[in-house]
């Protein structure tokens, strides 16, 4: 990793610690989640960034990929716990970081205990250091504090354009998990905790896709292509919302959504679900992205 890439995640980092920190302070009961995103992903335009996926507002038992559609009418609700799960990217490098706020005062010990999971765990991360070391801790914490781990959401390694990029970090102890952090590359630590089961399934509802070929794609309608190459050219492998592509058509929307099924059924781009926890527990989220160097981690989302 080169001095370039080393500044640009690092510029990554601040925009979105910034940003983060911004959205915590202006989300509130009966807000839009369209304003609030809207908000967010301007601010990291105003900073310097891209937005390197669509910001997610996920609401009380949600656990992730919730971004509000176009005309979206849904509010924050009144005594909600909020997950707000944002990244920047600077010329592809990218920061992933995530914030939980409480209306309720009920879940602030869930709260608290994430965000102790999460810190304790970037205090052990180091080159040549074990994944399951990191959900080991997590795990210890969350179930110290009387909850549980969201077993099947973790922790990811990231590249340019790339958000989870092949290697996952557990959020429990997972004894047959060997991988380690190597140096020059970038982790996502992200800790979810519940009051429910410990796992999440997929809903009905898709707010959220990514392109599944970047290549040459015969067989395409004029309106197909149009979006396919708008996509490609936009947004490359990152993920993306419908909110993103509304001047392609000219703000005609059903047309937009219309193209969208069809390029979605031709398996040309993807969907990601809204994810709910299984028992309907009460999900918090906090994360950070680290830098692993040879010889120092640097925390890219943490302000100094």
């Amino acid at each position: 990793m080169d001095e370039e890439e080393v500044k640009s995640y690092i510029r990554a980092g601040e925009i979105a610690a910034r940003v983060r920190d911004f959205a915590e302070k202006i989300a509130k009961p009966g807000m839009k989640i369209l304003d609030l995103a809207e908000l967010v992903e301007k601010k990291i335009v105003e900073l310097g960034g891209k937005p390197a996926f669509p910001c997610n507002i996920s609401i009380n038992q949600e656990a992730a990929h919730r971004t509000p559609i176009i005309g979206d009418e849904l509010i924050v609700p009144e005594n909600s716990v909020v997950k707000i799960d944002l990244g920047v990217h600077v010329d592809g490098y990218i920061a992933d970081t995530a914030v939980t706020v409480s209306f309720n005062p009920r879940y602030e010990p869930l709260l608290d205990a994430v965000r102790e999971a999460l810190d304790k765990a970037l205090k052990i991360v180091s080159p040549g250091v074990k994944f399951s070391e990191v959900g080991k801790i997590v795990e210890d914490t969350l179930r110290s504090h009387g909850y549980k781990p969201i077993k099947n959401l973790s922790g990811h390694s990231l590249d340019r354009f790339i958000i989870h990029a092949g290697e996952s970090i557990p959020n429990y102890y997972e004894r047959i998990s060997f991988s380690r952090f190597k140096p020059n590359r970038a982790y996502a630590i992200e800790p979810f905790g519940t009051d429910g089961k410990g796992f999440v399934v997929e809903s009905d509802t898709i707010t959220i896709h990514a392109l599944w070929k970047t290549g040459k794609v015969k067989g395409l309608t004029l309106d197909e292509r149009k979006l396919f190459n708008t996509i490609r050219q936009r947004f490359k492998t990152l993920p993306f919302t419908e909110r993103w592509l509304q001047d392609v058509f000219e703000r005609d929307v059903e047309r937009l959504r219309k193209t969208m099924e069809k390029l979605l059924s031709k398996k040309i781009i993807f969907g990601y679900p809204i994810l709910v926890e299984a028992g309907n527990g009460m999900v918090a989220q906090f994360e950070h992205t680290i830098l692993v160097l040879d010889k120092e981690v640097i925390v890219t989302t943490k302000l100094k």
